[in-house]
């Protein structure tokens, strides 16, 4: 008897998407293990990727965000009995349907909605939105206990945190490995020249562009960190960052008596996605096993915080409480787009993202950390710091 597992796929279309549609289709060739049983898949707005996977994986439904396609997929499903939706209702809707686990890797502030539907619903998530918690992690860890809805996170080094924790004795700290991506020895100066072509030629991981430029930036590290305060109720100033190139120690927690536990693995986001569909029942992968004597060395560095000052302003957000992490987490949302799309230099997305970041916790937001915390302040403040973002931006370039 094989063990079957009912899932949602949020983002299937995306880099963890596919990945997980990897991790499900080879689960399911095999004569043993866990089957999955796809409920749910859902896109912003990749129809024909949406269809195919919906497709090839049996799910019941597959979902549009981006509701102006949907006569378009409803024309690619035409016949299979797959159910077409579209809309952010209808992506809510998707993610409410019951299910063992929900994957939620919407990519932006964009997936909150769906992730905080699951959790309402009594779903466990499979967490890959690092935005969600970063903006609302209050508000989902509330409703998590409120239903009894597990988070297991999918960033790799949330999820070797998770794997390696000790629940018979507390944690002293976390230590969060960065890659340093491709400028972590390049110059200031090379970096203002960067396009965004070369700053999202990650060496080590294969991401989608906007987790790429975080990734450049460290801004995704950044991240991590204040997603690790929520996920493991820990302070800021417990959480450590140092530079690690090969990406084969993921991430390392600390404990009272000097002891040192860390997850190693290649880099494959492979292991932590089916780790996180699976938990906490065991499943084989067909990633490629770890050869410690082929990579013969680990390497560790400090971060330099003139060149990449993204980890301490997340230290400022985290310090000043939810609200604060939503403006750092948008005003970096808006200035990536303008670096995409070329209307800014790369060395302007810490620039902005600090100014705006400022500017809330000097209190000329007109909201602080002490008001009532709500999806609706959530959505206001993400409003405010794009807004604000938007007009340093143009200042900068101007």
């Amino acid at each position: 008897m094989r063990l079957v597992k009912r899932v949602s796929i949020m983002g299937v279309t995306g880099s963890i998407g596919k990945s997980a549609q990897s991790v499900i289709r080879a689960a399911n060739a095999a004569e043993y293990g866990v089957h999955f049983a796809v409920e749910a898949v859902a896109s912003g707005r990749d129809v024909a990727g949406l269809a195919e996977a919906a497709m090839s994986m049996g799910a019941k439904v597959a979902v549009i965000a981006d509701e102006r396609a949907l006569p378009d997929l409803r024309d690619a499903l035409a016949g299979t009995g797959i159910e077409a939706a579209g809309g952010v209702q209808a992506l809510a809707e998707a993610a409410s349907r019951p299910v063992d686990r929900v994957l939620a890797a919407v990519s932006g502030a964009a997936g909150l909605g769906s992730t905080l539907a699951a959790i309402r619903a009594g779903n466990d998530v499979a967490l890959a939105n690092k935005e969600s918690i970063v903006c609302a992690g209050e508000i989902l860890k509330a409703e998590a206990r409120r239903t009894d809805a597990r988070i297991v996170p999918v960033d790799s080094e949330h999820n070797a945190i998770f794997q390696v924790l000790d629940t018979s004795r507390a944690p002293e700290g976390i230590i969060l490995t960065a890659s340093g991506g491709p400028f972590r020895t390049a110059s200031l100066e090379e970096m203002r020249r960067a396009t965004p072509e070369v700053a999202a030629a990650h060496p080590n991981w294969s991401m989608g562009i906007k987790n790429s430029i975080d990734s450049a930036t460290l801004m995704n590290k950044a991240l991590e960190l204040i997603e690790a305060c929520y996920l493991f109720d820990m302070a800021e100033d417990r959480i450590e960052v140092v530079v690690h190139r090969q990406s084969i120690v993921h991430s390392f927690v600390r404990y009272p008596d000097g002891s040192v536990l860390a997850q190693l693995g290649v880099t494959d986001m492979r292991t932590p996605i089916a780790h996180a569909l699976c938990w906490p029942d065991p499943v084989r992968t067909e990633v490629p096993r770890l050869d410690l004597a082929a990579t013969a060395r680990l390497d560790f560095e400090a971060v330099d915080e003139e060149r990449f000052p993204a980890i301490r302003l997340a230290r400022q957000a985290a310090s000043h409480g939810c609200m604060a992490s939503t403006v750092f987490n948008s005003a970096n949302e808006a200035a990536v787009a303008a670096f995409v799309g070329r209307k800014c230099g790369f060395l302007d997305i810490s620039y902005v993202v600090e100014k705006t970041l400022d500017s809330f916790c000097d209190g000329r937001f007109g909201a602080s950390h002490t008001d009532g915390l709500s999806l609706d302040t959530v959505t206001a403040l993400d409003a405010k710091a794009r807004q604000v973002a938007t007009e340093l931006l143009a200042q900068s370039v101007g």
